[in-house]
C-alpha cells in the first residue's frame, strides 16, 4: 500500500459516506473508460520508445528461414545515447547534500522557512532513498519521455499506555500567578508556538479554566499529584512516500489540455492484498469483495501492467496475501448536489466500493506529478530522445547487418587448387608444409592454379555512411559520447568554437534539467503541505554530528517559494574558475585572510571536496610572533611621532597667538599715545588763546606738556582706552 493516512469516512456500513450526493462506481468506472482511449495512445508510444531502447519485441530483426545464415544484429544508437544522458541528468541532483531551497515570502516566515528546509532535506537524506528516487524519475524521463510521481504519506502506529502528569488544582493569591496565566491565555490565541514552550503547570491551568468556564477570573495553581495513565498511540512510521507509477496504470482526463492542475480526475492501478488493507483502517466492504476474480494472473480480465509476471506458482496460497488489482479515483465530484466541486478520493476492487471520503492531503489538488522529457503541446506527456533517433537506429542496423553479411559469407583462409595440378605424393607434401613438385599441364607458374581466400574489401562508403549516423544522431540529442560528434570544429577550431560547443549541448541539457527540478519542486511542494498536517508534534532530526534541532510541527507552517539545487559539471567548472580569476586579481593584496579562505572553500565544494571545504571555512591564520612585534613597534613609533607632531604644532600656535596679542597691545598703546598727544596740544592751545585774549600771561607749557604725559602713561598702563575727554589747566596761575 502507498496510501497509509489514517483519515475515517463515514460510519454507515451500507453507505461509505453520509454525502447527499455519493458517486456510484458506475460513474466512476465510466471515468476511466473516458480516459482510456487517450491512455492507450500514449502507453502505444512509450512501449515503442521502450522497444526501440532495449532492442525488443518488433525491433528486434528476426531470422529470415531462407537465408538463416543472415546477420540480425541491430545496433543501440538508442541506448548508447540515453546511457550517456542518465549521469549527467542525475549528477546535479545527488552531487548536493542539499537538494531544497526553501525561500520565506514574508519576513514572517524566515523561522518556518529555515526549519521547512531543514526538515525537508532531512527527509530526503533519511526517510527517502533519494538516489533510487532520482535515478528512476530520470530514466523514466530519459526512457519514456515522462516521468509520473504518486507522492502520499506512511503513517503505522500501534496502541501503547503512556504515563502523563496528574495535577490538583487550587485557588491561589499570587499576584504573579494570576498575571502569567492570563499572559498564557493570550498567547495561545495569538502565537500557538511560543504558547508551547511555557511550562506544563501553565498549560494545565488553562487548559482546566477552558474546561471550567465558572472558574474565569480565579487565580488557579496547578499542584502536581503524580501521574496517570491515558490511552496512547506509539508511531512506527510517519513519513512521506515518493512512488515512481507505471504510465500504462495511471489514466488521466483527457480534457485537462496538458495541465494537470485543470484535470478532473486520476485513476490508477494498484497490486495490493487483504492484509495490507486490513492494516491500513480506512478501507471497508472487504468481506464483500470477490478475491478470486480480480486476482493478478494470466486469464484473468484485469488491466494491470506489473513488473512480476504473476502465474499460479507466483502468487500466495495464503489468501490474506494474494495480490488483487484495485482501482484508485482521485478527483473533483458534487457530492452535496450543490453544483459545488470537491475533491474525493475513492477506491474499488472488482465491482465493490472499499473506500470513498474527502481527499485527506492539506492541498486537496491530485496527488501526482508529470515530469516531461521534450515537451509536447497541449499533452501532459512528453518525448524521449528516442522519437529522433528512431530511423538513425534502422538505417545503422542495415548498414551494419550489411558488413557483417558481406564478411560472414566469405570463405576465408581457405584454399584452393587446380584439378590435376598435384599428384597424390606432392599434395600430401603440400598439405604437410614440404617442398613439392607439380605438373604445369599447361600451367606456366604454380600459382596459377593455386587460390587463397581472404576477406572481401568493404566500401568506404559503408563507413562514412555509417559515421553520418552516428554524427547525425549526436548532432539531434546534443551528447558527445566519444565518437565524432559534435566537436571544437564545428563552431571553429579555436578556443571560442570549443566554448561555442559546450554552451550549445550545456543549455539543451539545462533546458531538461529545468523541467526535471520543475517537477522535483512540486513534489517537495506537496511534502511541505503534508509535513505540516501529518507530522507529528515534534520532530528531532540530526543536523550535524554533534548538534539536535527540534522542530515543531507549527513552525512549518507558512507561505513559502521552494528551489531545487542543481547544478552540472560544466557549471560548476565555469563557477570555479570565476571564483579563481577573482583570486587571481586580487592577488596579495586583499585585506583580510579569512576572505580569500571563503572563496577558496566554495571552490572545493564545487571541485566536490566538502573535507577541504570544511578545513578551509574553519581556519583560522595563525600569527607570526616575529611579525607581530614588528607591527606593535611600528604603531607605537607612529603614534610617537604623531604626538611629536601635535605637541610641535600646539606650540607654534601658542608662540603665534602670544605675538599676534603683544602687536595688538603695542598698536593699542601707540593710538593712545597719539590720541593723548593730540588732545593735549588742543588744550595748551586753547589756553594760551584765552590768557591772550584776556590779556593775561602764557601759561607755563612745559608743566601741563609733563602732567598730560604722565597722565597718559597711567591710563595706558591700566589698558584704558578710552582717550582723554577732560583736561583742565587747573593749578597754573598766571605770572
Amino acid at each position: 500500500m502507498s496510501d497509509m493516512v489514517k483519515v475515517f469516512g463515514g460510519t454507515d456500513t451500507s453507505k461509505l459516506t453520509n454525502w447527499a450526493k455519493e458517486p456510484t462506481l458506475k460513474e466512476l468506472k465510466l471515468n476511466l473508460d473516458v480516459a482510456r482511449n487517450s491512455h492507450d495512445k500514449n502507453v502505444n508510444k512509450i512501449i515503442h520508445w521502450r522497444e526501440l531502447l532495449r532492442v525488443d519485441g518488433k525491433e528486434k530483426v528476426k531470422k529470415n528461414p531462407n537465408s538463416p545464415n543472415r546477420s540480425t544484429i541491430v545496433p543501440k544508437v538508442v541506448r548508447r545515447q540515453a546511457e550517456w544522458r542518465y549521469s549527467a541528468l542525475t549528477e546535479p541532483f545527488l552531487g548536493s547534500d542539499r537538494i531544497f531551497q526553501v525561500n520565506p515570502r514574508t519576513f514572517e516566515d524566515v523561522d518556518a522557512a529555515r526549519q521547512c528546509e531543514l526538515l525537508l532535506n532531512w527527509q530526503f537524506d533519511t526517510k527517502i532513498n533519494k538516489v533510487k528516487l532520482i535515478d528512476n524519475i530520470v530514466r523514466a524521463c530519459v526512457n519514456e519521455g515522462t516521468a509520473i510521481v504518486r507522492v502520499g504519506w506512511d503513517r503505522q502506529t500501534k496502541p501503547t499506555i503512556e504515563m502523563v502528569p496528574k495535577y490538583a488544582f487550587m485557588p491561589s493569591q499570587q499576584p504573579m500567578l494570576a498575571q502569567q496565566i492570563q499572559e498564557a491565555q493570550q498567547l495561545k490565541e495569538a502565537n500557538p508556538r511560543q504558547y508551547e514552550d511555557l511550562p506544563d503547570e501553565i498549560k494545565a491551568v488553562v487548559t482546566f479554566l477552558e474546561e471550567n468556564p465558572d472558574k474565569q477570573g480565579q487565580t488557579v495553581q496547578a499542584v502536581p499529584i503524580g501521574e496517570e495513565p491515558i490511552q496512547s498511540e506509539e508511531i512506527i512510521e510517519n513519513k512521506p512516500i515518493i512512488e515512481l507509477m507505471r504510465p500504462e496504470n495511471v489514466y488521466v482526463d483527457p480534457s485537462c489540455d496538458g495541465d494537470i492542475d485543470k484535470a478532473m480526475f486520476v485513476i490508477c492501478s494498484m497490486e495490493v492484498n487483504k492484509a495490507e488493507l486490513l492494516q491500513a483502517g480506512i478501507y471497508k466492504n472487504l468481506d464483500k469483495v470477490n478475491w478470486d476474480e480480480n486476482i493478478i494472473q494470466a486469464g484473468n480480465n484485469v488491466s494491470h501492467t506489473s513488473n512480476i509476471s504473476y502465474d499460479e506458482s507466483a502468487q500466495m496460497k495464503d489468501k490474506l496475501l494474494r495480490r488483487v488489482v484495485a482501482y484508485e479515483f482521485w478527483g473533483y465530484k458534487d457530492i452535496e448536489g450543490n453544483g459545488s466541486l470537491t475533491p474525493i478520493v475513492a477506491t474499488w476492487i472488482g465491482d465493490t466500493l472499499i473506500r470513498m471520503e474527502v481527499n485527506p492531503y492539506p492541498d486537496k489538488k491530485l496527488p501526482f506529478v508529470f515530469i516531461p522529457y521534450s515537451p509536447i503541446e497541449f499533452s501532459l506527456y512528453g518525448e524521449p530522445d528516442a522519437e529522433m533517433l528512431e530511423e538513425n537506429q534502422h538505417i545503422s542496423g542495415a548498414i551494419l547487418r550489411s558488413i557483417i553479411d558481406l564478411m560472414g559469407r566469405s570463405a576465408n583462409s581457405q584454399q584452393g587448387y587446380a584439378k590435376g595440378m598435384l599428384d597424390a605424393i606432392n599434395k600430401r607434401r603440400f598439405e604437410q608444409g614440404l617442398d613439392y613438385e607439380f605438373n604445369p599441364g599447361g600451367l606456366t607458374p604454380a600459382n596459377g592454379g593455386y587460390l587463397m581466400h581472404s576477406f572481401p574489401e568493404i566500401p568506404q562508403s559503408a563507413f562514412n555512411l555509417l559515421q553520418q549516423q552516428n554524427l547525425d544522431a549526436e548532432a539531434l540529442t546534443g551528447i558527445k559520447a566519444f565518437t565524432e560528434g559534435i566537436t571544437s570544429t564545428s563552431y571553429g577550431d579555436v578556443a571560442t568554437g570549443i566554448r561555442g560547443a559546450l554552451s550549445a549541448s550545456g543549455k539543451r541539457e539545462m533546458a531538461i534539467l529545468r523541467r526535471i527540478a520543475k517537477g522535483v519542486c512540486d513534489i517537495g511542494s506537496k511534502i511541505i503541505a503534508m509535513n505540516a498536517e501529518f507530522l507529528s508534534d515534534v520532530e528531532v532530526i540530526r543536523v550535524t554530528n554533534a548538534k539536535f534541532e527540534e522542530i515543531k510541527r507549527e513552525d512549518i507552517k507558512g507561505n513559502f517559494d521552494l528551489k531545487v539545487d542543481i547544478n552540472t559539471a560544466e557549471l560548476d567548472q565555469a563557477k570555479s574558475q570565476d571564483l579563481a580569476f577573482v583570486l587571481q586579481t586580487i592577488g596579495p593584496n586583499i585585506g583580510d585572510p579569512t576572505f580569500m579562505s571563503l572563496i577558496l572553500a566554495k571552490i572545493a565544494d564545487l571541485k566536490k571536496l566538502p573535507d577541504l571545504a570544511e578545513k578551509l571555512r574553519n581556519w583560522q591564520p595563525q600569527p607570526d610572533p616575529v611579525l607581530e612585534e614588528n607591527k606593535q613597534l611600528q604603531n607605537e613609533l607612529l603614534k610617537a611621532q604623531i604626538a611629536q607632531y601635535n605637541a610641535t604644532a600646539q606650540q607654534r600656535n601658542v608662540d603665534a597667538e602670544i605675538t599676534a596679542n603683544g602687536t595688538k597691545h603695542e598698536r593699542a598703546l601707540e593710538l593712545q599715545q597719539a590720541q593723548g598727544q593730540a588732545n593735549m596740544d588742543l588744550e595748551i592751545e586753547k589756553a594760551i588763546g584765552r590768557s591772550l585774549k584776556e590779556g593775561e600771561s602764557a601759561p607755563d607749557v612745559d608743566a601741563m606738556i609733563g602732567w598730560n604725559l604722565q597722565r597718559n602713561a597711567l591710563k595706558a598702563k591700566a589698558n584704558i582706552d578710552n582717550p582723554v575727554q577732560d583736561v583742565t589747566l587747573r593749578g597754573f596761575k598766571r605770572n
